[in-house]
């Protein structure tokens, strides 16, 4: 199976999609003229032209990685 252009992975790929045709589904108006009737056809083709914005967030540090830099802080002082 093919990476689709643009993604780090297909499941990437239907992840922005969704959130995109739930924004859809909420009134969002769609940025290219389709036929597709469905949102999720809407912001698949949104997508395939790159009109759509999205990024990976950055992975919240977990309460370990937070306690040795705190550590790391007062040993420094």
């Amino acid at each position: 199976m093919e990476l689709i252009t643009g993604f780090d992975s297909n499941y990437r790929y239907i992840l922005v999609a969704a959130r995109r045709a739930r924004q859809l589904l909420s009134g969002a108006r769609p940025m290219v003229e389709t036929t597709a009737k469905k949102p999720c056809r809407v912001a698949q083709h949104e997508l395939d032209a790159h009109l759509v914005k999205w990024f990976i967030p950055e992975k919240p540090k977990s309460a370990v990685e937070l306690a040795k830099e705190q550590l790391a802080q007062t040993d420094s002082e």
